[in-house]
């Protein structure tokens, strides 16, 4: 099952500016908001499961905040 969601075209060229080659809308946009807060899903997943997804989170937040600023630079 899917649904629709209206967004500005703003919005969308900034999302498809993030967009991998390898990945959907949908994949990306999960991407940029983060997925799930390891702390959240600790209770399903092993500690060291959640431990390395929180590093890759970290990990990621790092890069994506760089290619965010330069974005926004383009907008401005």
């Amino acid at each position: 099952m899917s649904k629709s969601v209206r967004i500005s075209e703003e919005f969308h060229e900034f999302v498809y500016a993030h967009k991998r080659d390898d990945e959907t809308m949908e994949e990306t946009l999960r991407r940029l908001i983060g997925g799930p807060n390891p702390e959240d899903v600790a209770g399903i997943l092993s500690s060291d499961t959640a431990a390395i997804m929180r590093d890759n989170l970290e990990e990621k937040e790092g890069a994506d905040a760089e290619d965010k600023r330069e974005l926004r630079k383009r907008f401005e």
